[in-house]
């Protein structure tokens, strides 16, 4: 019935997990995963989680946050997305957040790299997924210039303005809800989601990050993501059966993943 959008399964501290979160994942109704590449080093391992499981699948590429990594080219890119159960480019984006007494003109790196990734899913027709902090509207500015009005995908962990929700949109984005929106200091989060309409959303854990409440603080699980949709659910004044239904249709649309069985 859930999907979970955007997790990290890869990271260390799942290492002896997996069967326990896929055992809880299955009694929560989470049907689905989607798992985040964040550097090419770790790209084998979020591959193999989607080649060992049936029900998870991974994406390609290197968050823009990431320094004293392997720079992806254009090729890199688009040799990775050619293997099996890779569906989307990202994360990826840019991300002003810590800056260290840097500018954000000395940031070109990270623009530059966020283009680098624009181009490999404008070749590979596949969706982006796009990671934005204290930098929307860079973000928006290059994906209107360097996507030529085709690129497509979803903005994950929404945590920015209905402003800038609405040019996403308007680029043709999804929006993806995080733990975030359960926060009791998030109710402009909660004023953008009941701002976004139901078939543009979907919804995640960023796992390990970000735990909704109850759990706020531990380590987050895909077996969690029911708690974003029953926050959304509430936003929206339909069931979390409902927002269940309506992000798993959008995600299978966006990713060109079949339905569950």
């Amino acid at each position: 019935m859930f999907v979970d959008s955007h997790c990290h399964l890869n990271f260390p501290q799942y290492a002896d997990q997996l069967d326990q979160i896929r055992a809880e994942m299955a009694q929560a109704q989470v049907d689905r995963a989607l798992c985040i590449s964040t550097t090419l080093e770790e790209f084998p391992q979020v591959h193999a989680l989607a080649t060992r499981f049936d029900n998870f699948w991974a994406t390609v590429g290197v968050h823009p946050d990431n320094e004293g990594i392997q720079e992806p080219t254009l090729q890199d890119l688009l040799d990775r997305a050619k293997l099996p159960k890779v569906v989307g480019i990202g994360e990826t984006g840019l991300d002003y957040y810590r800056l260290e007494g840097r500018s954000v003109a000395d940031m070109e790196w990270q623009r530059n790299r966020f283009r680098v990734h624009i181009q490999a899913a404008l070749e590979t027709d596949l969706p982006m997924v796009i990671h934005t902090r204290s930098s929307s509207e860079d973000t928006i500015a290059i994906l209107k210039e360097a996507g030529q009005g085709k690129a497509r995908g979803v903005f994950h962990c929404f945590t920015e303005t209905q402003a800038v929700a609405k040019a996403a949109l308007d680029l043709g984005f999804l929006i993806s809800f995080s733990g975030i929106l359960t926060f009791k200091n998030a109710a402009d989060l909660r004023e953008v989601a009941a701002f976004v309409p139901l078939d543009r959303c979907l919804i995640e854990t960023d796992s390990p990050y970000l735990a909704p409440a109850p759990y706020r603080g531990k380590t987050n699980s895909p077996a969690y993501v029911p708690y974003v949709a029953k926050q959304l659910a509430e936003i929206k004044r339909v069931s979390p059966e409902e927002i269940g239904l309506a992000t798993s249709r959008n995600f299978e649309q966006l990713f060109s993943v079949p339905a569950a069985t």
